[in-house]
């Protein structure tokens, strides 16, 4: 008694005492809590098997979708050609007196110009000299040519009076008759010397754009050296290669859809078809006439679609398409507002609508809106 008295008479000792007590109470509170823990997990798999009519939790949707019905609509049919855009006419503009000096040079590579517009000049020192030389022959054998007639005509009247012989008379005739041929050469000279003169001056045959130069200012041209290239009325032309087996399909008077390489559309005619095939590469040129545009250039390449009729197809929003790994799908969603994924083959495309050609039946719904980002199974929510 002594000793538990002084015990707890000792403050160090009842303070050490009430830690202790502490500690004890604080690992005993946890394990009852673990216990606890433990019954109500082994509970759960009792009360759940207790209730076995209880609905398991419902999927929420994924996606927000709208969704649209194929339509049947008239599309036109079209077939697809690859060609170059050439000049309709291309004129080669040469020059045609031999051995003079090209003394100016007035147009340039794209230069719009008239019909009989000048377009380079020579010198004309040597073709006025031949000129002026062949006016004086020419005065000269018209003189004797007069002269001659006069003989002739003085011969004639005193033919039944003696005074010249039938020789002599034959002779002033002849002489007439020679002299009058010399007067016709001369004048032929002459006038070849005047068209010589006359074609020192280049002139464009035709109204046109320059499409080439090779004049320069100092060269002497020879008899036939083309000196510049015209496309004739600024005119261009879309030549086509059709198949054989397509260009039955095309007809002259029809109407065609040219894109050029800048992407500008423009409306065109058929004018011609090749009566052969081309032998390298086996198909037929059909040529289609184009309009008056600056941004048409000779020697471009261009597509063309040939207008050939219509018919009528099955059709979906373009924005229902989405494409995956090279191929074309549409979702189809079913009345459980679920997402399946369809292959389809396409066709035509006219605006925003997408010709179906296989994959999806007239009565089935596809995703239009939020279509790309769907996948195999996608709950969706449809909205209008």
């Amino acid at each position: 008694m002594k000793t538990l008295r002084h015990f707890s008479a000792d403050p160090t000792t009842r303070l050490v005492a009430a830690v202790l007590l502490t500690s004890v109470l604080a690992v005993a509170c946890g394990k009852d809590e673990k216990a606890a823990a433990a019954e109500g997990a082994a509970a759960s798999p009792a009360a759940t098997a207790a209730e076995p009519g209880a609905a398991p939790a419902a999927a929420k949707p994924a996606m927000t979708v709208t969704t649209a019905r194929p339509e049947t609509a008239s599309l036109a049919l079209q077939l697809q050609a690859n060609g170059n855009i050439a000049a309709w006419q291309e004129a080669s503009v040469g020059a045609e007196v031999p051995g003079l000096r090209l003394a100016t040079v007035s147009v340039n590579i794209g230069d719009v110009v008239k019909k009989g517009q000048v377009l380079a000049t020579f010198a004309r020192e040597t073709a006025e000299a031949e000129n002026l030389q062949g006016k004086a022959a020419l005065m000269q054998a018209e003189a004797a040519a007069e002269s001659a007639k006069a003989d002739a005509d003085r011969a004639r009247s005193i033919e039944n009076t003696g005074a010249l012989s039938k020789s002599q008379i034959a002779q002033y005739q002849m002489q007439e008759k020679v002299t009058r041929a010399q007067h016709e050469a001369a004048k032929a000279a002459y006038a070849a010397t005047q068209v010589r003169l006359g074609n020192t001056q280049v002139r464009s045959p035709d109204e046109g754009v320059i499409s080439a130069r090779t004049a320069t200012v100092g060269a002497v041209a020879g008899a036939g050296q083309e000196l510049f290239r015209l496309v004739r009325q600024s005119r261009m032309e879309w030549r086509a290669e059709v198949t054989p087996s397509e260009v039955g399909q095309v007809k002259v008077g029809q109407k065609v859809e040219v894109t050029a390489a800048s992407g500008l559309k423009v409306a065109g005619t058929v004018r011609a078809i090749a009566p052969t095939a081309d032998p390298q590469t086996r198909n037929v040129l059909v040529f289609a006439d184009l309009p008056k545009h600056a941004e048409l250039k000779a020697g471009t390449f261009a597509r063309g679609l040939f207008q050939i009729g219509a018919s009528q197809a099955l059709t979906v929003p373009a924005q229902s398409i989405v494409v995956r790994d090279g191929h074309n799908y549409v979702f189809v969603i079913d009345a459980a507002s679920k997402a399946s994924q369809r292959k389809v083959m396409t066709g035509r495309r006219v605006g925003e609508r997408v010709e179906v050609l296989s994959g999806l039946k007239a009565d089935e719904a596809v995703a239009v809106q939020g279509a790309g980002f769907l996948n195999e199974g996608d709950l969706v929510k449809i909205v209008q």
